[in-house]
């Protein structure tokens, strides 16, 4: 069994790219440890959990049927329920490190946390498996190597592309504004900046279904070493499946 962290915000949290992961990490045998600003239970982007305002689009935006029966066994778990704070983390307790994603403004704290920046540099360094997807990306790409550069530079990745972020947005953009943009630069624009190359970032194939427990292949990730990268919670299955067998191999 091999331990793993999952930070979070306090609140706005992908439901799917969080627990989806948790539900098969679980399930392989390991033992999540989650960690939140303050050391309390988050809570999820309710409108990703349950469609609210969405319209039409809520079947195609919000969480699927795995999706939130993944988010309703995660928050009624233990682990859940009882997180450390971003102050108690230590990378040497850990055998790997999940970053999930998310795009509502509570992301913003856990995206620009200098305490989680550290961590995540710490993981890279001792050469632990690191997960991230989405918005988890973007916290990757800011957290530094004592050289200074990312420590994505050099490695090859994907993220939420500027295609799916600026459809989602513009598709939503009359009566949810910028909901669907967490910053005036798009994910894939600012990853890119911490690349070695750009073409360092894959951007994968177009597709608008997401995976599930009986086709994983319709998920995209993208794996360099110990680091392993998805874009949006239509890869959840397949990037937590793989993320589970470089944990056993690590």
């Amino acid at each position: 069994m091999k331990t793993v962290l999952m930070p979070l915000p306090s609140t706005d949290f992908d439901p799917t790219e969080s627990a989806v992961p948790w539900s098969i990490l679980s399930a392989h045998g390991h033992h999540v440890i989650f960690a939140t600003p303050d050391g309390k239970p988050g809570q999820a982007d309710p409108r990703m959990v349950h469609g609210t305002g969405l319209g039409m689009l809520a079947p195609v935006l919000r969480a699927d049927v795995n999706g939130q029966a993944a988010y309703a066994r995660m928050i009624a778990s233990r682990e859940f329920k009882k997180p450390i704070s971003y102050a108690e983390i230590v990378a040497k307790n850990f055998h790997g490190l999940l970053l999930t994603g998310g795009h509502a403004q509570g992301m913003k704290p856990y995206l620009e946390s200098p305490i989680l920046q550290n961590a995540v540099a710490d993981f890279f360094i001792a050469a632990k498996p690191v997960g991230a997807i989405c918005h988890g990306v973007v916290l990757a790409a800011r957290s530094e190597l004592p050289s200074g550069v990312s420590v994505l530079h050099g490695k090859k990745t994907t993220a939420l592309t500027q295609r799916m972020e600026l459809s989602a947005w513009a598709l939503t953009c009359l009566w949810l504004k910028n909901y669907y943009r967490t910053y005036p630069q798009t994910v894939q624009a600012e990853v890119c900046a911490a690349l070695a190359k750009r073409r360092d970032f894959i951007v994968g194939p177009l597709n608008t279904t997401r995976d599930n427990p009986d086709n994983l292949d319709i998920g995209f990730t993208v794996q360099d070493g110990n680091y392993l990268s998805a874009r949006w919670p239509g890869d959840a299955h397949r990037f937590a499946t793989e993320f589970a067998a470089m944990l056993a191999k690590s």
